[in-house]
């Protein structure tokens, strides 16, 4: 029998770091994390147009820092910083209301947003749920990722595709996706869109080379700060 295992998961602590960094006690970890979860979602809901790579937060007893890697930022940001202003009034406002926190918003661009399996996965979100086909989708995806200068590259969608009666599942690959190897750089993600027949699922791997080093791993994120 084979075994699912979630590929950042895999890598934590090797190849991965963890997306939120904090430590508590007692009751107040599963608050905290719960809290983690609702402050991803509301983001990724918020700014789904910037096409949002990661979310850490980073808290210590009275601040938190939340870190934003997007492949257009300056959505985010807004006229002189308003978009920033405007989106820490709403955090504060639904999650720290009548709380002494206060709390940082750091936004990161991502230099090479096609090797990035979230952002990829989002624009075919935004493709599917325009109604374009699906396999011209996947491939069009396929071929960004590859002239980006990934290694391989896979693609799944499920669900009714082109609104077919029976849901299906459909995939397509090219390149290497090694999946037991700690040294391959696989970026995974797993989004959904909906469409009037349905909700689809597509997933994306990629894989964008081995990692050696430490000092490997630094120059091939490629994020740049703001």
């Amino acid at each position: 029998m084979g075994h699912k295992v979630h590929p950042k998961a895999f890598r934590l602590a090797v190849l991965r770091n963890w997306e939120s960094r904090w430590f508590v006690r007692g009751k107040q970890l599963a608050i905290c994390l719960r809290q983690d979860v609702e402050i991803r979602s509301f983001l990724s809901r918020a700014l789904k147009e910037a096409l949002l790579d990661e979310i850490e937060i980073e808290r210590t007893r009275q601040n938190m820092t939340i870190t934003i890697y997007a492949a257009k930022p300056g959505f985010i940001i807004g006229r002189a910083g308003a978009g920033i202003d405007d989106l820490k009034k709403k955090i504060k406002e639904r999650f720290f209301r009548g709380k002494s926190t206060t709390f940082q918003i750091n936004i990161k661009e991502v230099q090479r947003p096609a090797l990035s399996a979230q952002i990829v996965a989002q624009q075919m979100v935004f493709d599917i749920e325009k109604r374009l086909p699906f396999r011209r989708t996947m491939k069009q995806a396929i071929e960004r990722v590859l002239k980006a200068g990934a290694v391989g590259v896979k693609v799944s969608m499920a669900g009714r595709l082109n609104g077919a009666e029976i849901a299906r599942i459909e995939k397509l690959a090219q390149g290497k996706i090694p999946m037991h190897n700690l040294r391959s750089d696989i970026q995974f993600a797993r989004v959904a869109a909906h469409t009037t027949y349905g909700a689809i699922g597509i997933k994306v791997w990629i894989n964008r080379g081995e990692i050696f080093r430490k000092q490997d791993e630094k120059e091939s994120s490629e994020k740049t700060s703001f």
